[in-house]
């Protein structure tokens, strides 16, 4: 029986090349997104898209309904890919910046695994994955929002992964470093509607970061493709042991190693030098 995967986030980068990499395995792909006209693209490239905005609990209702209708109740993964940054600095983020970002990032994550958990009980199998990152091990200035939500993650998918242990149900994170996509420009959005850098403390400092975001100065150093991520997917999703963590590029391997050996004050410092 063709296996299913429903997988959110699917516009472009990370997400658009897991669902064209599980669709040549011969998944049945839902390849989900927020915005109706990117679920029409991929339409007319053949996947069944349905409308998941993190955000939006009526949208996952709808989407997961759509699913399991189409499928006859059957899913055997779920891949929680889809996310958004807010660069700035911690003191200059409002708590409305920092509820959004929760709101996609965590609490959205958290309402359509919820929603699938029931269905892959019942039939006694299934395959839940959550892309973190490597600032899901470490945090990075300039990061704050999206840091705080990426621990936040890693720390609930710890314990929804001891707790489905014995139930047939495997969770794992998978956390890259530095991947194209289009994150950057995606984060802009929030930066310019969240962040008052021109009446900040650091302004000055501003100008390094509003380079990355508006200006396109290529890939960063270590970046990989996302296919490198499929890669990880594909295993978490199609080994009979999968793992619990998958580390993606060299910074995360490094971040990873380090977070373990070094005492926090010497990572500071490391973080610090870039």
């Amino acid at each position: 029986m063709q296996r299913v995967v429903l997988i959110t986030g699917c516009s472009s980068g990370i997400g658009l090349d897991a669902a064209r990499g599980l669709r040549a395995r011969g998944w049945r792909v839902f390849a989900s997104c927020r915005q109706q006209a990117d679920c029409d693209r991929l339409i007319a490239e053949g996947f069944d898209s349905p409308r998941l905005d993190y955000a939006d609990e009526a949208s996952l209702a709808r989407g997961v309904s759509e699913v399991l209708d189409a499928t006859g109740g059957r899913l055997d993964a779920l891949y929680n890919n889809g996310a958004f940054a807010c660069p700035g600095a911690v003191e200059d983020l409002p708590r409305g910046g920092l509820r959004e970002i929760f709101e996609t990032n965590l609490f959205g994550v958290h309402d359509l695994t919820r929603r699938v958990i029931p269905v892959m009980r019942t039939q006694g199998h299934g395959r839940i994955v959550n892309c973190s990152s490597v600032l899901g091990l470490v945090g990075l200035k300039w990061r704050g929002a999206y840091v705080a939500s990426k621990f936040a993650l890693e720390g609930l998918t710890d314990v929804l992964r001891i707790e489905m242990r014995g139930t047939g149900i495997s969770v794992s994170l998978i956390e890259p470093g530095p991947i194209t996509s289009r994150i950057r420009a995606n984060a802009i959005p929030h930066f310019e509607k969240w962040i008052d850098w021109e009446g900040s403390a650091r302004a000055a400092d501003y100008a390094a970061l509003r380079g990355r975001l508006y200006e396109d100065r290529g890939p960063d150093r270590f970046e990989l493709p996302p296919d490198r991520v499929t890669r990880k997917l594909i295993h978490a999703l199609e080994s009979p042991r999968p793992k619990a963590r998958y580390y993606v590029t060299t910074p995360t391997h490094l971040m990873g190693l380090l977070r373990r050996i070094l005492p926090t004050r010497a990572l500071d410092w490391v973080i610090a030098k870039g």
